[in-house]
């Protein structure tokens, strides 16, 4: 079985909700537990602490406007720093939670990556999904010692750092100002640190900025492709270009509405589209510069890939496509375990 490394799940809030016990045995909901990653190959990826909003795109009005574009959702509201705090609090201690049932490591190099693999764990990264938790750069500094190692400075609504980008089909990704004067010392402290910046929510001034800044690759762990979905999520040419100038990287988000070409929040059906999207992204990015992002347990997956347990049949998919094992292989999983090393310096 192809090994799957993947750029994002949610799954850390069902913990916080359920107990480690989801983890090791699952519930029967949601998308991911260690007993479908095992069915599906999968090794590793980014658990996203990501801070609850008081409304958003799964609510049912949400969902119903979601489900007939065009549609423009407004931003939320910023969530205070005292508000987001115990949520971030209670789901990183729920990944330490995973890591004292000895199946996974909380890892912060390449190489350990790499050893937990070897070493039949799950090998995973703790990012934070939107930057509502971090109160300054002192506070940057104890999440990196706790572990953190990947940061998105937004998810789709303000914080303290910049602005995302709203949830809306058709729309370009030109949707307000960038990068705050906090957000660009962000962006300074975190390339100090080697902590990696995921552009994936940043409106397209914010992705300029971080571009402008940063010396390190640009790297956007969820996201599609907008010539082929017109999503404001989606990343335009222009910005695909800029991340392989940067030898970064993209990790296709499995979200059905980002990757139907109608951008409806319904179940997209078949693979096909996946692999249009994955075409794209390869002609530009090259074949060092794509990987997967799934978003499992955040978004409405595609019918043929129901959960982790689901992706050998987009490594199938891939294979019937015409993509060779060697391709298909840095696709899964080793282009997210070299970027991170191009990244962290280890």
């Amino acid at each position: 079985m192809i090994p799957v490394f993947d750029g994002h799940n949610d799954f850390l809030q069902r913990v916080v909700a359920s107990g480690p016990k989801v983890w090791l045995d699952g519930d029967g909901t949601g998308h991911l537990d260690l007993p479908r990653a095992r069915a599906g190959g999968l090794v590793g990826g980014f658990f996203a602490i990501w801070i609850p909003a008081p409304h958003g795109p799964n609510d049912a009005a949400a969902v119903a406007l979601m489900e007939n574009p065009p549609f423009a959702m407004p931003l939320p509201d910023q969530i205070p720093f005292a508000e987001a705090l115990p949520h971030a609090f209670a789901q990183a201690a729920a990944l330490k939670a995973l890591e004292r049932t000895g199946t996974l490591d909380i890892v912060t190099s390449a190489r350990g990556i790499r050893e937990t693999i070897a070493a039949g764990r799950i090998a995973a990264i703790m990012h934070m999904e939107g930057a509502e938790a971090i109160a300054d750069m002192d506070a940057l500094h104890l999440w990196h010692a706790a572990g953190l190692r990947s940061l998105g400075p937004v998810w789709s609504r303000p914080t303290a750092y910049g602005h995302g980008v709203p949830f809306a089909f058709p729309s370009s990704p030109d949707t307000g100002a960038g990068l705050t004067d906090a957000g660009k010392t962000l962006v300074r402290e975190c390339n100090s640190l080697r902590i990696m910046l995921d552009l994936s929510h940043l409106n397209e001034a914010g992705f300029d900025d971080v571009a402008r800044l940063s010396d390190a690759p640009l790297v956007a762990s969820h996201s599609c492709v907008h010539r082929v979905s017109e999503s404001s999520r989606n990343l335009t040419d222009r910005q695909l270009r800029m991340i392989a100038e940067s030898r970064g990287l993209v990790g296709l988000n499995f979200a059905s509405s980002f990757l139907r070409e109608d951008g409806r929040r319904l179940p997209l059906e078949g693979l096909g589209t996946m692999l249009r999207h994955l075409d794209h992204l390869l002609a530009i990015l090259g074949e060092d510069g794509v990987a997967l992002g799934s978003d499992f347990d955040g978004a409405l997956m595609p019918r043929d890939l129901p959960d982790a347990a689901a992706l050998p049949a987009l490594i199938g998919a891939m294979q019937a496509h015409g993509y060779g094992e060697a391709l298909i292989r840095k696709i899964a999983s080793e282009n997210w375990i070299n970027l991170l090393e191009r990244t962290w310096g280890d």
